[in-house]
């Protein structure tokens, strides 16, 4: 687990990258730095961020 007071030493996933520059302006406004972090690297995504993006994310 990554310390969350520095930068990360590994780079963000460029796949995961594209995704979130990819989102809408007004939900990309509100992703919390927290949640960006858990979509670049492939991290557990939080609550507060599935219900953000549900109008976003398909199911397996």
């Amino acid at each position: 687990m990554a310390d969350k007071h520095g930068p990360r030493k590994e780079k963000p996933d460029p796949e995961r990258m594209r995704v979130l520059r990819a989102l809408p302006l007004q939900i990309k406004d509100k992703i919390t730095g927290e949640e960006a972090q858990a979509i670049l690297y492939n991290e557990i995504l939080p609550d507060s961020l599935l219900e953000k993006l549900k109008d976003y994310i398909v199911p397996d």
